[in-house]
């Protein structure tokens, strides 16, 4: 990872030449400085993580929480509506039993 890492801005650096009319304030020379400084070891540069977080600030036991099977078959019980949810309560499992009560409900006599 550090090395494709490294290659990358490498590839940054010969892009992007150097200013010599910007001493002090060129960006060219400042990737250079800046990738010599993070890649002090070049390829083999290790680059230890400061902590166990994301951008979101959660952790990983966070994230495995969040994205368990369990917890997103609750997501997707919130998300749906409530004719939905009782439709899913009463509504026939089987093909048999869907069959069944379609029957029944023509049986019916209207009143």
């Amino acid at each position: 990872m550090a090395a494709s890492r490294y290659r990358r801005f490498l590839k940054l650096c010969e892009e992007w030449p150097v200013d010599e009319t910007k001493r002090g304030r060129d960006l060219g020379s400042y990737l250079r400085q800046r990738v010599a400084q993070a890649f002090r070891e070049g390829e083999n540069t290790q680059y230890p993580r400061p902590r166990d977080t994301s951008f979101s600030g959660l952790s990983v036991e966070e994230y495995k929480l969040i994205l368990s099977t369990d917890t997103l078959e609750e997501f997707k019980d919130m998300n749906k509506g409530m004719w939905k949810k009782l439709q899913e309560k009463f509504a026939p499992g089987s093909p048999e039993e869907k069959h069944k009560a379609w029957a029944q409900s023509l049986s019916r006599p209207r009143t």
